[in-house]
């Protein structure tokens, strides 16, 4: 079911030289969309056709670039539901500064994606383009999806537990996690305020660098060094690594050869007991916060809400106020033990999931490689190029110290080149 994904940087170089124009490129991706979304269920709304002219008649780096905004973020011209009954139809006058953002650049809001309920964890209708009868991770289902099927040349998501990086993962495409608080929360529907991060997906690393990189103008897109010369690279060893299925195991042994190959020198790190007990924790965290953002949901809608959103709200409500502040005591030692991990390593290497996509649309997957990353703030690109047996994508995530998100994009890229070639 999946087509060839669309390269962001072919598409303004196309634009740019005059090979192809916005107009063009639109036409070509409403087309594929109107073909091929019933089969896959990317979107939950499409562009209005006042949208759509406008998006064609835009000026900008991004012009013609047509883009996947998830259904939590607010946007003027369609409505946003969070993947809940209980705001069917709602419109919101304005949009989330991440959306003006993207438009101001003149890129494409083509339609809403797929989340899961508030962005937690009842699936969406979402089918893995790779394979329809596996999920496409979630919660950023549509966005993840909706790049690997060749609909989208970008999209944002966002990402709490691990909703950017595994279904970028599942998916087979890139998905970048930026240093938390790096892109605004503002217009997006709240699930854990201290946790709730904004993120990206594309094609390949550059594709999704040039996108963050364009949107908030800040150096995202660096050139990706030629080789890994002068590298450390962080075998990052945690306490959770005996989940791992042998096709992701396989994929993290080869990802680390390709980069050591490259010149990289490779050190094992030992996950420290303060990093265990932040990954720990992130349940409380996040349930307390969220049973508090959805409060007003909770209690008077419970009837039109998924089983597992109420499971964690309703944990949530039980978790007392000394637990919660027990756990942002432990998140917080965690960051500060997190800083330390990069003394003696320019980059971690991680596994982006426990494996392939699963053989369920009953379940999102499983998201305990990715929640420590989060609650530690530092950014995370997937790197895709891998496969496990049966064929679905595995991803491996490269993880730098806080602030450093253009140093995670260049050497993901860097090992997306080398992988390709090996």
């Amino acid at each position: 079911m999946s087509a060839a994904p669309l390269r962001l940087t072919d598409i303004v170089r196309d634009i740019e030289a005059g090979r192809t124009t916005p107009q063009a490129v639109l036409a070509a991706t409403n087309e594929r969309i109107d073909a091929g979304d019933g089969a896959l269920g990317v979107f939950t709304h499409r562009a209005p056709e006042t949208s759509r002219a406008e998006a064609a008649a835009a000026k900008g780096p991004l012009a013609g670039v047509p883009f996947g905004a998830k259904d939590v973020f607010d946007s003027f011209d369609m409505p946003t539901e969070h993947g809940s009954a209980i705001y069917r139809g709602h419109q919101p006058a304005a949009d989330a500064p991440v959306i003006a953002l993207a438009r101001a650049q003149g890129a494409a809001i083509v339609g809403k994606t797929a989340t899961t309920e508030f962005a937690s964890l009842d699936p969406t209708p979402t089918r893995n383009p790779h394979n329809p009868d596996h999920t496409p991770g979630g919660s950023s289902s549509g966005s993840a999806a909706g790049v690997a099927a060749g609909y989208l040349a970008g999209a944002c998501g966002t990402q709490t537990g691990g909703s950017v990086i595994r279904p970028a993962s599942f998916c087979g495409v890139a998905g970048y996690k930026p240093s938390f608080r790096l892109f605004p929360t503002v217009g997006v529907k709240t699930y854990s305020w201290s946790l709730d991060t904004v993120g990206f997906f594309a094609a390949t690393v550059p594709d999704v660098a040039l996108l963050a990189a364009l949107i908030s103008g800040r150096p995202l897109a660096d050139t990706p060094p030629a080789d890994a010369s002068g590298l450390t690279i962080g075998l990052y060893r945690s306490a959770v690594d005996d989940l791992l299925e042998p096709d992701m195991a396989a994929a993290w042994d080869t990802a680390a050869r390709a980069i050591e190959a490259a010149g990289a020198k490779l050190i094992e790190i030992a996950e420290p007991a303060s990093l265990s007990a932040a990954r720990e924790i992130h349940a409380p965290l996040q349930n307390f916060e969220a049973a508090q953002a959805l409060f007003h949901e909770r209690t008077r809608h419970r009837a039109l809400m998924g089983p597992k959103v109420l499971e964690q709200l309703d944990h949530g409500a039980s978790v007392t106020p000394e637990e919660y502040d027990d756990a942002r005591r432990t998140a917080r030692i965690g960051r500060k033990a997190a800083t330390t991990l990069f003394e003696n390593a320019d980059a971690l290497l991680v596994p982006s999931a426990i494996g392939a996509a699963p053989y369920s649309l009953g379940s999102t997957g499983d998201a305990m490689f990715n929640k420590l990353w989060t609650i530690t703030g530092n950014p995370c690109v997937n790197v895709p190029g891998l496969h496990a047996a049966n064929g679905l994508p595995v991803g491996l995530t490269i993880v730098t110290r806080f602030g450093r998100d253009a140093r995670a994009l260049a050497i993901a890229a860097m090992l997306e080149q080398r992988l390709a070639v090996d």
